[in-house]
């Protein structure tokens, strides 16, 4: 029933799902209207709204780039090259690499999503080259499948963000107070529905494996290594073979990051960004190998250069028009003590299609969700999990943070959305049911 469910959607996902920016268009337009209809807003006012949101995302947008790119560049060195395989090794058959893909990405997503995001693809690409009758497209909705967990975990921007004070509106809510992370990433209430993920996300990636007829695997790559031959070369070639250059690099960044790791400063993209970089030059060698390998990971990035913008105006028609606010009012409105944590994550997951940001969406929400929270009773710990555990469900289906791990992968949505979806499907019911019990 399983691999025929996950046939069935893959069928029409194949059929008629188009290419991602098409979708960030149709989407683009589906909110324009949408804000004109609901909230009364003009034609002018809708385009302000998508011309003032439409660069927001620029900086993220290039800690995207980076992470994708980086990352990519990393991997192509020989030890992460030797350390993946040794990985991939670990499983010997299409199920056994599923169940590995599958935790070793949530592992990582729980960590750090933008971490969790390049390790989750490159494994899958490992476990598609080294074990047979593998089905390459399972593997990276496998990987994808392990966002479930980001929001849940160490980088979860709610979390993070109500365990700080700050001067901010979204800190005068809580009236100064922050809620510990021992209420929220560490509550025992999350990391219940994390291990129940975790048990059954395996055994549900196995049970949409198609049969060995229908299985496709990954085309084996060459790694062409020509020989360098140093005497033949200007001064100027040389010096770019040689590996001081880019040792010294490595040593000051590393300097500096024992320095803010030291100090306890929390972990950033950006800091994630600086250890990809300082780990691939330092793998690479020297700076003739780190640049022919940015040259060739480099066009994995046009996917978010062309769309991230897109999404940023969706975000900023949502925001400005009332629109989005106007969509948390309303679940919040049909809720009630004891159904609101579940219908705060449904509303999540309903506002993250066109708020794909787990900080922009808490934006959105908080100061709706927790004077709600606070006159139902419900402990602000519990509403700010439910909304983060709605962003998290629903990133199955947005191609928003699909697209970096279909960038490594070489994939196209139309290829992972049909497994996706069941995976929605299964998580949502599970979180939903889980939530109403514990919260």
């Amino acid at each position: 029933m399983i691999r025929a469910s996950a046939e069935f959607f893959s069928r029409i996902m194949q059929r008629w799902l188009p290419d991602t920016f098409v979708i960030a268009i149709i989407l683009t337009a589906v909110v324009f209207l949408a804000g004109m209809v609901t909230q009364g807003q003009g034609i002018g006012a809708m385009a302000d709204h998508w011309g003032n949101g439409v660069w927001k995302l620029l900086g993220f947008s290039m800690q995207m780039v980076l992470i994708l790119v980086l990352g990519t560049v990393l991997a192509m060195s020989r030890p992460v090259k030797a350390a993946l395989r040794a990985i991939a090794r670990v499983a010997s058959t299409p199920s056994q690499g599923i169940i590995l893909v599958t935790l070793t990405s949530m592992m990582a997503l729980w960590v750090n999503w933008g971490f969790g995001l390049v390790v989750g693809a490159l494994l899958a690409r490992e476990v598609a080259s080294h074990v047979k009758n593998s089905h390459f497209p399972l593997l990276i909705a496998a990987a994808y499948s392990g966002l479930l967990v980001w929001h849940s975990g160490l980088s979860g921007s709610i979390p993070l963000k109500i365990a700080s004070t700050g001067d901010d509106a979204l800190s005068q809510l809580l009236n100064g107070q922050t809620v510990p992370l021992l209420e929220t990433i560490f509550a025992w209430q999350n990391i219940a529905i994390i291990i129940a993920l975790a048990i059954s996300l395996p055994i549900l990636n196995i049970l949409m494996m198609p049969d060995k007829n229908n299985r496709l695997g990954l085309a084996a790559e060459e790694e062409p290594e020509p020989a360098v031959d140093l005497t033949a070369m200007s001064p100027a070639e040389k010096l770019e073979h040689y590996p001081i250059i880019n040792y010294l690099l490595v040593a000051i960044g590393a300097v500096y990051l024992f320095g803010s790791f030291s100090s306890g400063r929390s972990i950033s993209l950006n800091e994630i960004n600086l250890c990809l970089l300082l780990a691939g030059l330092a793998l690479h060698i020297n700076p003739r190998n780190y640049l022919n390998a940015m040259n060739s990971a480099i066009g994995t990035s046009s996917g978010i250069i062309l769309q991230f913008p897109l999404y940023a105006g969706v975000m900023g028609m949502m925001v400005g028009s009332g629109l989005a606010g106007a969509m948390s009012q309303w679940f919040v409105d049909i809720s009630s003590a004891q159904s609101f944590p579940v219908i705060t994550f449904l509303s999540a997951g309903v506002v993250n299609f066109f708020v794909p940001s787990g900080g922009g969406q808490w934006a959105v929400q908080a100061p709706i969700v927790v004077p709600a929270a606070a006159e139902l009773g419900v402990p602000v710990s519990k509403a700010a999990m439910a909304v983060a555990w709605g962003d998290a469900w629903t990133n199955m289906i947005q191609p928003f943070w699909a697209l970096p791990l279909l960038a490594l992968s070489g994939l196209n949505l139309r290829q992972i959305m049909g497994y996706c979806v069941v995976i929605l499907l299964w998580s949502g019911a599970l979180i939903c049911s889980m939530i109403y019990s514990f919260y």
